[in-house]
């Protein structure tokens, strides 16, 4: 017997056979156990999802001979009759090859006979949208009031191009993508029955790249057993899809985090043996990108450890905010590969555009940093002072009294002082961005010794007390401090003056000494008096001046 492909050999018969559009099989199945029959169905969807699967099983629910049922009995003359292919009252039309009016009308001149074999007689007729306009208006009559023995099932890819009239006279059911995980547990299945060796890591490859499709994941199931020659390896699915391991994208992202243009560029030399699609090389990073922004915000959703290992380290070694900057020019980079000379140079290009257009941290411009090349500005030579006039003017040194030994005792033995550490002077030097800026920004310091500092939040941020915020502080706080300190937040009233707090009180005095400022000047008082006009009190605002001080 000549082999069959996968993705004809496990078509669904029926809907119990059906992988995913549960949404569609529910409706269909309830309107067949309660015989309310429409005479027209629309199934909308892109390719390999299962329309005209779900049309044909719908077919054969209808004309079973043991009655009108969701659960056929599929030994049945009409039954098997359809699923092979030979079943006369079954007209199945592809509508991309019979797009003139002459053919139509042809088609539809039988619609008025009674079924010869089955119950209904069926037409079903594929890619629908590519009938002509005369097509359509010669459909559209039958279409309307049919006879009580015909049903139409209509399969599209694209419903915006059937007009209106014929959306309007049919049931319309939209085919959803299929899941990723969904395909690659169905790939699992038909493996372990074909008895077909085969890695994890593999399939989820092949499962992203059918992009929804179940027939696309069979067909490239298909390929693949025949590159790995009867088994199915990561490694052959790479070079099969031009695609690149986990590893392999992880070396190129941290390259781009820790700012490191040159290891950059030597990550996207050794992909040139792999001979990679450089888009979907950039289209996986891209989605890399998007699993470390889910993974700061909800973490527990990641239950593979290797990934959740990986995605953590990226998570706490960046902010959210480099993590949205390099998905914009990642995207930006995707929509420019178009009008790229060589797709490999788009590449290098639009990651090197992330490290160059990544903002520095506040708190790293004030630091110093070596200048090279420049001379040293010569000194004027300045009248030299007496230096018996500076001893005469200094003031007489006071006695040193010694201090008793029980007071240096209880000084070395004190609790740690709070009063002398500012806060709200500390966080702005911490370097911090983004969301643990703001947690920072929303707490007070309770105490601080020298392995930890207590932080109260206020009341309200509870939201902001997340596990890779509090680390993030914490390491602003070892490298200012100078001190391995560990963070403990404290969640609960009492946090009142937080610097956000204090900052917020200082615009509005500001704001209010603004108001005073105009209210009080003597032109704006004779401009009121003698026009009768208002000063508009949202159109004060403090100059610059004043938020500098």
């Amino acid at each position: 017997m000549s082999y069959q492909v996968l993705a004809r050999k496990l078509r669904p018969q029926t809907f119990t056979e059906m992988v995913g559009q549960e949404h569609v099989l529910k409706a269909l199945i309830n309107a067949l156990n309660d015989k309310r029959l429409h005479h027209a169905y629309l199934f909308t969807g892109t390719r390999g999802v299962g329309k005209t699967t779900v049309a044909r099983a719908f077919a054969r629910c209808l004309n079973c001979e043991k009655g009108i049922s969701a659960t056929p009995c599929g030994a049945c003359s009409a039954c098997v009759g359809i699923e092979q292919g030979r079943f006369i009252d079954l007209v199945e039309v592809d509508a991309a090859s019979r797009t003139r009016v002459d053919e139509t009308r042809e088609l539809l001149d039988n619609v008025m006979y009674a079924p010869t074999n089955g119950r209904f007689k069926i037409y079903l007729i594929d890619e629908v949208h590519m009938f002509s306009k005369h097509s359509f208006n010669a459909l559209l009559k039958t279409l309307e009031e049919p006879p009580p023995h015909v049903k139409f099932l209509l399969a599209t890819t694209d419903p915006q191009k059937l007009p209106a009239t014929i959306l309007s006279r049919c049931l319309q059911f939209n085919l959803k993508r299929i899941p990723a995980a969904i395909i690659q547990g169905y790939l699992c299945q038909v493996l372990d029955k074909e008895k077909i060796a085969y890695e994890i890591t593999a399939l989820q490859q092949l499962a992203i790249a059918a992009d929804g499709s179940m027939r696309d994941a069979l067909s490239l199931l298909d390929q693949t057993i025949s590159v790995g020659e009867g088994k199915v390896t990561a490694a052959d699915v790479e070079v099969m899809l031009g695609s690149i391991s986990r590893t392999r994208l992880y070396e190129l992202l941290h390259a781009v985090i820790a700012t490191d243009p040159a290891e950059l560029l030597k990550a996207i030399d050794a992909l040139v043996e792999f001979a990679p699609d450089y888009e979907n090389v950039l289209a996986e990073l891209i989605s890399l990108l998007h699993k470390i922004t889910r993974y700061q915000v909800l973490p527990e959703s990641f239950q593979e450890p290797d990934e959740r290992a990986a995605l953590s380290q990226f998570a706490e070694a960046t902010t959210p905010e480099d993590i949205q900057l390099f998905y914009q020019i990642g995207l930006h980079g995707r929509r420019d590969f178009q009008f790229a000379t060589d797709p490999r140079e788009m590449l290098e290009m639009t990651l090197l555009r992330m490290i160059a257009f990544r903002p520095v941290a506040p708190g790293t411009l004030n630091q110093a940093s070596p200048v090279q090349n420049t001379k040293a500005i010569p000194k004027k030579d300045s009248p030299s002072v007496p230096r018996d006039r500076t001893t005469s003017e200094a003031p007489a040194k006071r006695p040193v009294q010694a201090v008793p030994e029980e007071a240096v005792n209880a000084m070395t033995h004190a609790q740690p002082q709070t009063e002398d550490l500012a806060w709200e002077a500390i966080v702005p030097k911490l370097g911090l961005m983004g969301l643990p800026l703001e947690l920072a920004m929303n707490s007070t310091l309770t105490s601080k010794n020298t392995n930890e500092i207590v932080l109260k939040l206020a009341s309200g941020k509870e939201q902001l007390n997340k596990p890779n915020f509090v680390k993030r502080l914490e390491n602003a706080c070892r490298d200012y401090f100078s001190e391995t300190l560990k963070i403990k937040i404290e969640v609960g009233k009492g946090a009142k003056a937080t610097p956000a707090a204090l900052r917020l009180k200082q615009e509005e005095d500001r704001q209010k000494s603004a108001e005073n400022a105009i209210y009080a000047d003597p032109f704006v008082k004779e401009v009121c008096e003698k026009f009768d006009a208002k000063v508009v009190n949202n159109s004060i605002q403090p100059s610059a001046e004043s938020k500098t001080d």
